[in-house]
Formats: structure tokens, sequence, C-alpha cells
């Protein structure tokens, strides 16, 4: 299938005796009247990788059934297809080579890859290779002027983390603007180190976006509560970022109370780690993708047969403002 809409329904084939799609809105989060172009719709989501989700990962709750690559393709798929971003940020990509990138290139959608240099997906017999991430744009809204795979370091020693981060312009208005997509370490433990990841991507970002010159949206699961060091990092950086979901909040100053809900052998874990940062002073969130309620989600958690990843989907329409500069 070459049209999304074909591709969709061959999922929904595939996945004909699941139980059918959460329903999840958007909050219109516009301040004013529309804005004067199309906004420019981004989807941040850490899919689980293959290998983890049937190794290492220990859900005790999900069903080995629910786990399977060929349903659970076709699920992170539709989640695709059903909102249709312009551009696509994914974590913990194990399958791009024969899935994401031969699918969504015949979507229209230009495709860049940056895997782990020691993915722990390489431990996990039978795996499908390393794991990473990807960034997709659609090549009919966007222009690719520069494209860098970033090696994140910490204490000026190379890490196993990695971010992609590509300027690129708008056809319908000709501003330029900066996505990028990360991964920073897991576990608890590994706050100093993550900080130090952190730093590092800032100052990258920086370089890039000639100090805050271009328009920058960041995606990522950090592995970072709101608490943690790095999340004031990127709250507190000369950027001038805001993490967009704070404000589905009643006072829009709070995160959501999780982006991953999973559990594990040594118990439950209900977390708030993935994010979407963007310039305040340049770029407007008209719209933000609520998050699945606990209802839901269910108490098995995450992953399960409706839903294929322990992190849930982040998905906003940004647009530009008009006069940026007179902002910062």
């Amino acid at each position: 299938p070459s049209a999304p809409q074909e591709l969709l329904e061959e999922c929904q084939g595939w996945l004909r005796e699941r139980p059918p799609r959460f329903q999840r809105d958007f909050v219109d989060l516009r301040a004013s009247a529309a804005a004067s172009h199309r906004p420019i719709r981004v989807m941040q989501w850490n899919i689980l990788a293959q290998a983890l989700g049937e190794g290492k990962d220990n859900f005790v709750q999900c069903p080995m059934e629910a786990l399977k690559w060929e349903e659970r393709k076709c699920l992170i798929l539709e989640e695709i297809l059903a909102y249709k971003p312009d551009i696509l940020c994914l974590q913990e990509v194990d399958h791009y080579f024969d899935t994401f990138e031969p699918l969504l290139s015949r979507l229209g959608y230009q495709c860049t890859f940056f895997p782990k240099p020691w993915s722990p997906c390489l431990d996990v017999e039978q795996n499908n290779g390393p794991d990473g991430c990807a960034l997709f744009f659609l090549k009919d809204r966007f222009e690719l002027i520069n494209s860098a795979n970033i090696r994140l370091t910490a204490m000026k020693l190379k890490t196993n983390q990695v971010a992609i981060a590509q300027t690129l312009k708008c056809c319908e208005t000709g501003r330029l603007f900066c996505i990028a997509v990360t991964h920073l370490k897991a576990r608890t433990g590994w706050e100093r180190f993550r900080s130090a990841q952190g730093c590092d991507l800032l100052q990258n970002l920086k370089n890039i976006t000639q100090g805050a010159k271009i328009p920058l949206i960041i995606c990522g699961d950090f592995n970072a509560e709101p608490t943690e060091e790095v999340y004031r990092e990127f709250s507190n950086s000369s950027l001038n970022l805001n993490s967009a979901y704070k404000l589905l909040s009643p006072d829009g100053q709070s995160e959501p109370p999780y982006t991953t809900w999973k559990i594990r052998p040594s118990g439950e874990c209900r977390h708030t780690l993935d994010y979407i940062w963007y310039s305040q002073h340049a770029l407007n969130v008209n719209s933000a993708l609520g998050l699945l309620t606990e209802e839901q989600i269910g108490p098995n958690r995450l992953p399960s047969f409706n839903y294929p990843s322990d992190h849930l989907s982040l998905v906003c329409d940004f647009s530009f403002n008009q006069d940026p500069d007179r902002l910062l």
C-alpha cells in the first residue's frame, strides 16, 4: 500500500480479533484565532524495542501473545497512521530497515535512523539488530537543510545514547526550524549521567540553532522525572524552552502524572519520562493529544493487547509565531 488509508485498513484487518484502539482526544490550546499556516503535527513515541519487549524488559502482567511483533507492528503503525504526523520521532526502534523505513518512505516520509553503538538488543537471542532513534518527516511539507547524528557525551566520554537533529525548511512559510529526537540513559542511580548527556545535547542544539535564532522542537524519552536535574537544565536553558504537555494541566505548569505505566517483577512503575520541548518565543502549541486514562490503561498496565508500548505517544500541533524576534 502506498496510501496511508490503505495501510491503515491493512493494519486494522490484521487486528480484527483485537479490542479497538483507545479513543484519545486533542485538547485545543490556542490562545487566539487560527494560525496563518497549516499547523505542524509532531509525534513523540518510545515504541518499545521488540528484542527488549520479548526479552529483557519483564512485563510480568503482559501476555507474551500481546508482544508478538506481527501484531505489535500493526498496532504501532495504526497509532502513527491514525494521527498522521508531519514529523515523527521514535525511540527504541529495532525494526527500522525491515518495517518503518520501507513503509513510511512509501507514504512520503524522509527517514533517518541512528542506532545506539552498544544496543542492549544485541544481547538478546534472535534479535533484529540494534535499537536507536529514528526521525521521519513528510517531504512534501519540509525540505532538509542540515542533518546531524549526535553521539552524546557525559564528562567528555562518549556514551551509548544518541540524538538526531535536523534543520528543516517549512515549504509553506519558508521558515526554518530544528527538530531533534533523543533517548537518554535509563535507570535510577544515573541522574548525574543523564544531566551530563542533557548538557551535551543542549550545547549541540545551541550551535545548530545559532543560539535560539532557529526555532527548536526536541522530542525524547529523557528517562527523567520533572524533579531531575536534566529536566531543570532544559527548563532553564538559554534556548527558552517549554514542555508542551505542561499546557494540558489546569495551571499550565505541571507535567502529566505519567507517560509510562508498566508492571515489572519489582512492582508497578508509573512515571513521566517523555517530553516535547519547544522554543516558546517562536512557536505556539495549537493542540495536544490527551493521555490515556487509568481506566483505559487497565489493571495490567502497558503494554497490552490494546496498546503496543509501555510508553504513551505524545502528539502536538505547532504553529510559528508571527514575529519571534520581538519575544526573545
